[in-house]
């Protein structure tokens, strides 16, 4: 236990709650982007089974691992062909935000049913105390891990999705620039968040950022439901 409280990234005691939540938010994340694709015109990923629900389609063993370890992590990339669509600028941005925007609206469904459960005395009915500490833990996990995501995936650096976006966004001379250095700019990203000396500047601030949207959203839902 000791060894790994020592590599984990998350408290072991909340390592089920990160996995259930990974399940979820990591699905629908690549899902989204499988779903907007293939609306689009480009069939790719649902030619691989990649339009699904399916956990097991979506998840990559390592990326998982490392979010336990090192906070940041990813599932199976969507495979895209922006060829296929009519408006190849307009439906890849579309596309790519699609799974950062997945992450939001769960961290938002989120806000809305923990407060609901709360003021409307759902868990001061429950008995057992061991129960209601998971609700809390759980709900406290998904709402910040997906708030966390949806940042993260959101920095302008390659693989991630913001990037993608930026690129799309960019002026073309300068987005055939951008990727002339993609390889170079994967290094450099890995490098930055891999240093443990770099992680107080970009993992922490980021679950820092997620946790005050998580209280300012619940204070938020909390005072609707409240009246």
């Amino acid at each position: 236990m000791e060894f790994l409280d020592q590599i984990l990234f998350y408290p072991i005691e909340r390592l089920p709650f990160f996995l259930i939540t990974l399940i979820i938010a990591f699905t629908l994340h690549e899902f989204s982007h499988a779903y907007f694709a293939n609306k689009f015109g480009d069939p790719t990923a649902k030619l691989l089974g990649r339009v699904t629900l399916n956990p097991a389609v979506h998840f990559d063993l390592l990326g998982i691992i490392l979010l336990l370890i090192a906070g940041f992590g990813w599932a199976r990339p969507v495979p895209v062909n922006r060829a296929n669509f009519s408006n190849p600028r307009r439906d890849s941005i579309i596309v790519s935000a699609a799974g950062p925007l997945s992450n939001l609206l769960l961290a938002f469904v989120g806000c809305l049913i923990y407060a609901a459960l709360y003021e409307f005395g759902a868990l001061s009915a429950m008995s057992n105390d061991r129960a209601v500490d998971a609700v809390h833990i759980f709900f406290d996990t998904f709402i910040v891990l997906n708030f966390f995501l949806f940042l993260f995936n959101l920095i302008p650096l390659p693989p991630l999705d913001g990037y993608r976006i930026v690129e799309e966004l960019a002026p073309r001379r300068i987005a055939a620039k951008m990727q002339r250095f993609e390889q170079w700019s994967i290094l450099i990203f890995l490098l930055i968040i891999l240093i443990p000396g770099f992680q107080k500047y970009t993992i922490r601030p980021m679950y820092e950022t997620a946790y005050s949207f998580s209280v300012f959203f619940l204070n938020m839902f909390t005072s609707l439901f409240g009246g």
